[in-house]
Protein backbone atom coordinates (compact mmCIF):
# COMPACT_ATOMS: atom_id res chain seq x y z
CA UNK A 1 0.00 0.00 0.00
CA UNK A 2 1.38 3.15 -1.28
CA UNK A 3 1.28 6.47 0.98
CA UNK A 4 1.55 10.08 -0.07
CA UNK A 5 2.81 12.83 2.31
CA UNK A 6 3.55 16.21 1.25
CA UNK A 7 6.42 18.53 3.78
CA UNK A 8 6.14 22.22 3.81
CA UNK A 9 8.25 22.18 6.92
CA UNK A 10 11.71 20.95 6.04
CA UNK A 11 12.57 20.44 9.67
CA UNK A 12 9.61 17.59 9.46
CA UNK A 13 11.90 15.90 7.48
CA UNK A 14 14.68 16.52 10.10
CA UNK A 15 13.34 14.65 12.28
CA UNK A 16 11.53 11.40 9.97
CA UNK A 17 14.43 8.97 10.67
CA UNK A 18 14.14 6.94 7.35
CA UNK A 19 13.74 10.35 5.00
CA UNK A 20 16.66 12.31 6.90
CA UNK A 21 18.89 8.78 6.29
CA UNK A 22 17.91 9.01 2.60
CA UNK A 23 18.65 12.55 2.01
CA UNK A 24 22.03 12.49 3.95
CA UNK A 25 25.26 12.80 2.61
CA UNK A 26 26.10 9.25 3.69
CA UNK A 27 23.16 8.03 0.87
CA UNK A 28 23.28 11.02 -1.86
CA UNK A 29 26.68 12.56 -3.27
CA UNK A 30 25.76 15.03 -4.50
CA UNK A 31 24.83 18.52 -2.57
CA UNK A 32 21.91 18.56 -4.76
CA UNK A 33 20.06 15.60 -3.45
CA UNK A 34 20.31 16.26 -0.03
CA UNK A 35 18.08 17.56 2.44
CA UNK A 36 20.49 20.40 3.34
CA UNK A 37 20.58 21.99 -0.04
CA UNK A 38 17.06 22.27 0.08
CA UNK A 39 16.90 23.82 3.50
CA UNK A 40 19.49 26.04 2.19
CA UNK A 41 17.69 27.41 -0.81
CA UNK A 42 14.74 27.87 1.79
CA UNK A 43 16.13 29.78 4.14
CA UNK A 44 18.54 32.50 1.54
CA UNK A 45 16.67 32.03 -1.45
CA UNK A 46 12.96 32.54 -0.56
CA UNK A 47 11.89 29.45 -2.04
CA UNK A 48 8.53 27.66 -1.12
CA UNK A 49 9.74 23.69 -0.21
CA UNK A 50 6.94 20.94 -0.79
CA UNK A 51 8.60 17.64 -0.60
CA UNK A 52 6.35 14.86 -2.02
CA UNK A 53 7.13 11.59 -0.95
CA UNK A 54 5.68 8.41 -1.92
CA UNK A 55 6.22 5.37 0.85
CA UNK A 56 5.62 1.82 0.61
CA UNK A 57 6.71 0.00 3.99
CA UNK A 58 10.88 0.94 4.59
CA UNK A 59 10.80 2.15 0.77
CA UNK A 60 10.47 5.57 -0.41
CA UNK A 61 10.41 8.39 -3.56
CA UNK A 62 11.17 11.73 -3.03
CA UNK A 63 10.09 14.57 -5.31
CA UNK A 64 11.86 18.04 -4.14
CA UNK A 65 9.21 20.35 -5.32
CA UNK A 66 8.59 23.91 -4.68
CA UNK A 67 5.04 26.03 -4.92
CA UNK A 68 5.40 29.24 -6.78
CA UNK A 69 1.89 31.34 -7.61
CA UNK A 70 -0.43 28.35 -7.03
CA UNK A 71 1.78 26.55 -9.69
CA UNK A 72 4.38 23.65 -8.37
CA UNK A 73 8.03 23.49 -10.04
CA UNK A 74 11.37 22.04 -9.36
CA UNK A 75 12.71 22.79 -5.89
CA UNK A 76 16.06 24.13 -7.34
CA UNK A 77 17.42 27.41 -9.14
CA UNK A 78 20.70 28.52 -10.38
CA UNK A 79 22.84 27.23 -8.13
CA UNK A 80 21.85 23.26 -8.91
CA UNK A 81 23.25 21.51 -11.34
CA UNK A 82 20.33 19.39 -11.40
CA UNK A 83 17.22 18.31 -10.31
CA UNK A 84 15.43 14.61 -9.65
CA UNK A 85 13.89 12.03 -7.77
CA UNK A 86 15.56 10.58 -5.14
CA UNK A 87 14.43 7.04 -4.27
CA UNK A 88 15.41 4.29 -2.01
CA UNK A 89 17.45 1.70 -3.26
CA UNK A 90 16.14 -1.59 -4.14
CA UNK A 91 12.73 0.38 -4.27
CA UNK A 92 10.31 0.41 -6.94
CA UNK A 93 10.90 3.98 -8.23
CA UNK A 94 8.29 3.56 -10.92
CA UNK A 95 5.52 2.59 -8.91
CA UNK A 96 6.41 4.95 -5.82
CA UNK A 97 6.39 8.05 -8.57
CA UNK A 98 3.14 7.02 -10.58
CA UNK A 99 1.74 7.01 -7.20
CA UNK A 100 2.87 10.03 -6.57
CA UNK A 101 2.11 11.89 -9.74
CA UNK A 102 -1.62 10.59 -9.57
CA UNK A 103 -1.74 11.92 -6.17
CA UNK A 104 -0.34 15.43 -7.42
CA UNK A 105 -3.49 15.73 -9.48
CA UNK A 106 -5.05 16.90 -6.44
CA UNK A 107 -2.18 19.81 -5.77
CA UNK A 108 -1.79 21.44 -9.12
CA UNK A 109 -2.98 21.36 -12.64
CA UNK A 110 0.44 21.52 -13.73
CA UNK A 111 3.79 20.90 -12.75
CA UNK A 112 7.44 22.19 -13.90
CA UNK A 113 10.60 20.38 -13.67
CA UNK A 114 13.97 21.52 -15.24
CA UNK A 115 17.27 20.42 -15.24
CA UNK A 116 15.69 16.64 -15.38
CA UNK A 117 18.97 14.58 -16.33
CA UNK A 118 18.94 11.54 -18.63
CA UNK A 119 22.38 9.92 -17.95
CA UNK A 120 20.39 8.18 -15.18
CA UNK A 121 17.15 7.62 -16.86
CA UNK A 122 15.72 10.21 -14.63
CA UNK A 123 13.96 11.99 -17.25
CA UNK A 124 12.45 9.11 -18.72
CA UNK A 125 11.06 7.56 -15.41
CA UNK A 126 10.01 10.70 -14.17
CA UNK A 127 8.06 11.42 -17.85
CA UNK A 128 6.64 7.68 -18.29
CA UNK A 129 5.37 8.05 -14.16
CA UNK A 130 3.25 11.45 -14.73
CA UNK A 131 2.16 9.96 -17.86
CA UNK A 132 0.44 6.91 -16.79
CA UNK A 133 -0.63 8.91 -13.97
CA UNK A 134 -2.67 10.53 -16.31
CA UNK A 135 -0.58 13.79 -17.23
CA UNK A 136 0.21 15.41 -20.79
CA UNK A 137 3.57 15.59 -20.18
CA UNK A 138 5.53 17.72 -22.98
CA UNK A 139 9.35 17.53 -23.03
CA UNK A 140 12.30 19.71 -24.17
CA UNK A 141 16.12 19.95 -23.65
CA UNK A 142 16.84 23.21 -21.09
CA UNK A 143 20.20 23.59 -20.60
CA UNK A 144 23.55 21.68 -21.10
CA UNK A 145 25.96 19.99 -18.47
CA UNK A 146 29.75 19.54 -19.43
CA UNK A 147 31.92 17.02 -17.63
CA UNK A 148 34.68 15.03 -17.53
CA UNK A 149 35.57 11.59 -17.62
CA UNK A 150 39.33 10.90 -16.57
CA UNK A 151 39.58 7.38 -17.24
CA UNK A 152 42.79 6.67 -14.99
CA UNK A 153 44.16 9.73 -16.32
CA UNK A 154 47.03 11.83 -14.62
CA UNK A 155 47.06 15.50 -14.26
CA UNK A 156 49.86 16.16 -16.69
CA UNK A 157 48.42 13.05 -18.83
CA UNK A 158 44.69 15.11 -18.92
CA UNK A 159 46.53 18.57 -19.58
CA UNK A 160 48.58 16.74 -23.05
CA UNK A 161 44.47 17.00 -24.52
CA UNK A 162 44.09 20.52 -23.59
CA UNK A 163 43.75 22.85 -27.04
CA UNK A 164 46.84 24.37 -27.79
CA UNK A 165 46.14 27.74 -26.71
CA UNK A 166 45.39 26.49 -23.37
CA UNK A 167 48.60 25.11 -22.81
CA UNK A 168 50.09 28.09 -24.33
CA UNK A 169 48.63 30.37 -22.11
CA UNK A 170 49.25 28.12 -19.14
CA UNK A 171 53.48 28.16 -19.81
CA UNK A 172 53.54 31.98 -20.38
CA UNK A 173 51.39 33.03 -17.24
CA UNK A 174 51.74 30.49 -14.70
CA UNK A 175 55.06 32.29 -13.02
CA UNK A 176 53.21 35.28 -12.88
CA UNK A 177 50.22 33.99 -10.40
CA UNK A 178 50.52 32.70 -7.18
CA UNK A 179 47.50 29.65 -6.44
CA UNK A 180 46.62 28.92 -3.31
CA UNK A 181 43.98 25.77 -2.27
CA UNK A 182 42.32 25.32 0.82
CA UNK A 183 39.75 22.29 1.71
CA UNK A 184 38.27 24.81 4.67
CA UNK A 185 36.32 27.47 4.88
CA UNK A 186 38.29 30.80 5.16
CA UNK A 187 36.38 33.94 6.37
CA UNK A 188 39.47 36.28 4.85
CA UNK A 189 39.79 34.16 1.31
CA UNK A 190 35.80 33.64 1.45
CA UNK A 191 35.33 37.84 1.83
CA UNK A 192 38.21 37.87 -1.11
CA UNK A 193 36.26 35.78 -3.23
CA UNK A 194 33.18 38.04 -2.44
CA UNK A 195 35.47 41.07 -3.72
CA UNK A 196 36.60 39.76 -6.73
CA UNK A 197 33.09 38.21 -7.47
CA UNK A 198 32.28 41.81 -7.47
CA UNK A 199 34.61 43.35 -9.84
CA UNK A 200 34.63 40.07 -12.32
CA UNK A 201 32.03 40.20 -15.80
CA UNK A 202 29.47 37.83 -14.03
CA UNK A 203 25.94 39.24 -12.91
CA UNK A 204 25.15 39.93 -9.51
CA UNK A 205 25.36 37.25 -7.05
CA UNK A 206 22.04 35.64 -6.58
CA UNK A 207 22.29 34.78 -2.74
CA UNK A 208 25.40 35.60 -1.54
CA UNK A 209 23.84 34.17 1.96
CA UNK A 210 23.11 31.20 0.65
CA UNK A 211 26.69 29.99 -1.16
CA UNK A 212 28.33 30.99 1.86
CA UNK A 213 26.31 28.75 4.02
CA UNK A 214 27.04 26.18 1.50
CA UNK A 215 30.76 26.46 1.63
CA UNK A 216 31.22 26.73 5.60
CA UNK A 217 29.20 23.39 5.54
CA UNK A 218 31.49 22.03 2.91
CA UNK A 219 34.25 22.73 4.87
CA UNK A 220 33.53 21.01 8.22
CA UNK A 221 32.51 17.92 6.23
CA UNK A 222 36.14 18.03 4.11
CA UNK A 223 34.50 18.47 1.25
CA UNK A 224 35.42 22.18 0.30
CA UNK A 225 38.35 23.23 -2.47
CA UNK A 226 38.56 26.88 -2.16
CA UNK A 227 41.10 28.55 -4.48
CA UNK A 228 42.70 31.52 -4.42
CA UNK A 229 45.19 33.56 -7.01
CA UNK A 230 46.92 35.91 -6.07
CA UNK A 231 49.45 38.91 -8.32
CA UNK A 232 51.47 41.35 -6.79
CA UNK A 233 49.79 40.73 -3.10
CA UNK A 234 46.36 41.23 -4.41
CA UNK A 235 43.78 38.37 -4.94
CA UNK A 236 42.52 38.10 -8.38
CA UNK A 237 40.75 35.17 -8.76
CA UNK A 238 38.79 33.14 -6.62
CA UNK A 239 36.97 29.30 -7.21
CA UNK A 240 34.60 27.41 -4.98
CA UNK A 241 34.47 23.13 -5.87
CA UNK A 242 33.99 20.75 -4.09
CA UNK A 243 34.34 16.83 -3.66
CA UNK A 244 33.43 14.17 -2.76
CA UNK A 245 32.95 10.00 -3.56
CA UNK A 246 35.11 10.27 -6.80
CA UNK A 247 33.44 13.30 -8.27
CA UNK A 248 34.72 16.86 -7.80
CA UNK A 249 31.55 19.96 -8.46
CA UNK A 250 32.82 23.05 -9.68
CA UNK A 251 29.80 25.49 -8.79
CA UNK A 252 31.70 29.15 -8.72
CA UNK A 253 34.68 31.26 -10.34
CA UNK A 254 35.47 34.76 -11.08
CA UNK A 255 38.26 36.90 -11.60
CA UNK A 256 38.97 40.38 -11.64
CA UNK A 257 38.47 42.32 -15.10
CA UNK A 258 41.66 44.66 -14.69
CA UNK A 259 44.07 41.31 -13.80
CA UNK A 260 42.40 39.92 -17.22
CA UNK A 261 45.63 39.50 -19.07
CA UNK A 262 47.24 37.58 -16.60
CA UNK A 263 44.73 34.81 -17.12
CA UNK A 264 44.26 34.12 -13.42
CA UNK A 265 41.37 32.09 -13.63
CA UNK A 266 42.91 30.01 -15.88
CA UNK A 267 45.99 29.54 -13.89
CA UNK A 268 43.51 28.83 -11.08
CA UNK A 269 41.41 26.37 -12.65
CA UNK A 270 44.65 24.27 -13.66
CA UNK A 271 46.28 24.06 -10.04
CA UNK A 272 42.55 23.15 -8.80
CA UNK A 273 42.48 20.16 -11.43
CA UNK A 274 45.80 18.93 -10.49
CA UNK A 275 44.55 18.98 -6.85
CA UNK A 276 41.39 17.19 -7.47
CA UNK A 277 43.09 14.95 -10.07
CA UNK A 278 46.52 14.09 -8.63
CA UNK A 279 45.55 14.50 -5.20
CA UNK A 280 41.87 13.94 -4.61
CA UNK A 281 41.80 10.76 -7.56
CA UNK A 282 38.01 11.73 -8.53
CA UNK A 283 36.95 10.13 -11.72
CA UNK A 284 34.60 12.58 -12.77
CA UNK A 285 34.22 16.81 -12.60
CA UNK A 286 31.35 18.59 -13.48
CA UNK A 287 31.25 21.66 -14.34
CA UNK A 288 27.71 22.36 -13.74
CA UNK A 289 24.89 23.88 -16.01
CA UNK A 290 25.65 26.71 -18.91
CA UNK A 291 27.09 26.58 -22.16
CA UNK A 292 30.10 28.97 -21.77
CA UNK A 293 33.07 28.76 -24.09
CA UNK A 294 35.59 28.14 -22.12
CA UNK A 295 34.03 25.27 -20.15
CA UNK A 296 34.69 23.33 -23.40
CA UNK A 297 38.71 23.98 -22.98
CA UNK A 298 38.87 21.86 -19.99
CA UNK A 299 35.48 19.54 -20.42
CA UNK A 300 34.90 16.56 -23.35
CA UNK A 301 31.34 15.33 -22.62
CA UNK A 302 28.47 17.84 -22.66
CA UNK A 303 25.23 15.78 -21.09
CA UNK A 304 21.73 17.24 -21.92
CA UNK A 305 19.39 18.81 -19.12
CA UNK A 306 15.72 18.54 -19.73
CA UNK A 307 12.05 20.28 -18.79
CA UNK A 308 9.15 18.74 -18.43
CA UNK A 309 5.95 20.42 -18.23
CA UNK A 310 3.19 18.23 -17.28
CA UNK A 311 -0.59 19.10 -17.16
CA UNK A 312 -3.80 17.80 -16.74
CA UNK A 313 -5.48 17.51 -19.62
CA UNK A 314 -9.19 17.77 -17.77
CA UNK A 315 -8.31 21.34 -16.38
CA UNK A 316 -9.86 24.00 -18.03
CA UNK A 317 -6.87 26.48 -17.44
CA UNK A 318 -4.12 23.93 -19.55
CA UNK A 319 -6.99 23.97 -22.72
CA UNK A 320 -5.43 26.82 -24.01
CA UNK A 321 -1.93 25.86 -24.13
CA UNK A 322 -3.39 22.50 -25.25
CA UNK A 323 -5.13 23.55 -27.99
CA UNK A 324 -2.14 25.55 -29.44
CA UNK A 325 0.11 22.64 -28.90
CA UNK A 326 -2.42 20.52 -31.35
CA UNK A 327 -2.48 22.90 -34.47
CA UNK A 328 1.24 22.91 -33.72
CA UNK A 329 1.13 19.45 -34.04
CA UNK A 330 -1.13 19.24 -37.07
CA UNK A 331 0.62 22.49 -39.06
CA UNK A 332 3.98 20.41 -38.99
CA UNK A 333 2.16 17.00 -40.54
CA UNK A 334 0.83 19.10 -43.07
CA UNK A 335 4.06 20.49 -43.60
CA UNK A 336 5.75 16.96 -43.95
CA UNK A 337 3.28 15.88 -46.40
Amino acid sequence: MIAIEYHADLKEVQSDATLAALLSPEMQHAPFDRLAWWQGLADHCGLEPLLAVARDGDAAAVLPLQRAGGQLSGLANWYSFRLRPVSSPGSDVAGLLTALARDLARRAPRVTLSGLPQEDGSADLTEAAFRKAGWVALREACDTNHVLHLAGRSYDEYLAGRPGPLRTTLKRKTSKVETRILNHFDDEVWADYEDIYAESWKPSEGSPDFLRAFARAEGEAGRLRLGVAHAEGRAVAAQMWTVERGTAFIHKLAHREEAKPLSPGTVLSAALFRQVIDEDKVTLVDFGTGNDGYKRDWMEEVRPRYRLEMLRPEAPGNWPFLAKRALKRLAAGGNHG
